[in-house]
C-alpha cells in the first residue's frame, strides 16, 4: 500500500479541501499544549487520508512524526488539529519521518505499534475510542489517569495479520475518519441581478432669440386741393352793377388733410413647453456559465452511509 504526499497524489487537490486544507495547522494534545504543526498530509493509492505528518517543533526539536489520521480532531473553528491521547512519550517513541525516507509496511508497522500501546497515564477511552463522537467547538478535556495497577503488564497487542494480509480496515481506531470533522466544502456558483443608477448625460433646455424682417402694407390717403377754371355757358352776357361787385381780399380756405402710417411692434406669447421626465422600462437579459462543485466519492468497495440535509 504506498503512501504518496497529498499534493504529488492531486496537485489541485486545494481546489477540493479549499478552507479545509490542514497544511499549517496547529496540533494540540488533549490538555491543550502545543505540540507542533502539520506540515503534510500522506494518503494512500485511492486517495484516502492515512497520516498528518506534525512537525514537533519546539515540544521535541527538529523531529518530525506521523499522526494517524484516526488519532486526529480537527476543529475548523479553531484551526487546530487535536491529537488523541498523544503524550510527549509516545511521540519520543516515534520513528522519525523524513522525505527522503521509504514508507514501508516495517516503517509503518513500528508507527502503529506506538500508537497500539497505551500510555501511561492516559486512559483506554482517550487512546483507542474514536468513533465516539467529539464536539470540537471546544479544546477536548484531558483525559482522566489511569489506574496504574491496571496498567501492568500492558504490552503491544499482537496483530493478526501479515505484511500480505494488512488493511487499514483492520484498524479503524488508527484510520477512521467519520469522526473527525474532515470536511469538504462543496461551492456552486448563482447568479446575483442588481442595479445600480448612472449618469447617462445631460438635457439642457433654453430660450433663443432669432429676428427676421418683416414687410406689411398700409394704404394711406392725402388729400389735395385741385382749381378747375372752366367757361361759363352765359360767358360774355352783361350783367347788372348790382351783380357784378367787385372786392378786394375775399379769400376761400380749405383745410387739407393727410393719412400717415403708425407702424409699430407688439410681443404675444406664441406657445408654451412643458419639460418632464419619463421613465422607460425595459428588461436586461445577462446569460453566464456557473460552476457547481459535486462530490467524488471513492470507497473502494466499502460501503457508505451517505446522509443529506434537507434545505
Amino acid at each position: 500500500m504506498p503512501l504518496v504526499k497529498i499534493q504529488d497524489y492531486d496537485p489541485d487537490y486545494r481546489d477540493s479541501l479549499g478552507d479545509s486544507d490542514l497544511k499549517g495547522m496547529g496540533v494540540y494534545t488533549q490538555a491543550d499544549e502545543k505540540i507542533g504543526t502539520i506540515n503534510d498530509i500522506l494518503v494512500d493509492e485511492d486517495g484516502q487520508f492515512r497520516y498528518l505528518v506534525v512537525d514537533l517543533g519546539f515540544w521535541i526539536f527538529g523531529k518530525q512524526v506521523l499522526l494517524p489520521v484516526g488519532r486526529s480532531q480537527i476543529d475548523q473553528g479553531s484551526d487546530r488539529v487535536y491529537a488523541i491521547g498523544m503524550t510527549r512519550e509516545q511521540a519520543e517513541s516515534l520513528p522519525e519521518f523524513s522525505d527522503r525516507l521509504a514508507i514501508d509496511y516495517d516503517y509503518e508497522e513500528k508507527v502503529r505499534g506506538v500508537y497500539r500501546t497505551p500510555a501511561v497515564g492516559a486512559s483506554t477511552s482517550a487512546v483507542t475510542d474514536t468513533a465516539r463522537p467529539v464536539d470540537v467547538s471546544m479544546p477536548l478535556e484531558a483525559s482522566a489517569p489511569l489506574d496504574v495497577a491496571a496498567t501492568a503488564g500492558m504490552t503491544a497487542a499482537t496483530p493478526a495479520y501479515s505484511r500480505d494480509t494488512y488493511n487499514y480496515q483492520h484498524e479503524p481506531e488508527l484510520f477512521d475518519v467519520k469522526d473527525n470533522n474532515q470536511t469538504l466544502k462543496l461551492y456552486q456558483e448563482r447568479l446575483i441581478a442588481n442595479k445600480k443608477r448612472v449618469k447617462t448625460g445631460d438635457v439642457t433646455i433654453g430660450k433663443h432669440i432669432e429676428t427676421e424682417t418683416a414687410q406689411v402694407s398700409v394704404p394711406i390717403e392725402k388729400e389735395r386741393v385741385v382749381i378747375e377754371r372752366v367757361t361759363p355757358t352765359n360767358a360774355g352776357v352783361a350783367v347788372s352793377s348790382s351783380e357784378a361787385t367787385f372786392d378786394t381780399g375775399e379769400v376761400t380756405r380749405l383745410e387739407i388733410y393727410e393719412e400717415t402710417a403708425d407702424i409699430h411692434k407688439e410681443a404675444f406669447v406664441r406657445e408654451e413647453v412643458k419639460v418632464r421626465k419619463e421613465v422607460e422600462s425595459e428588461t436586461v437579459e445577462a446569460k453566464e456559465t456557473l460552476r457547481r462543485e459535486e462530490l467524488d466519492v471513492n470507497t473502494g468497495g466499502i460501503p457508505v452511509d451517505e446522509r443529506r440535509d434537507r434545505i
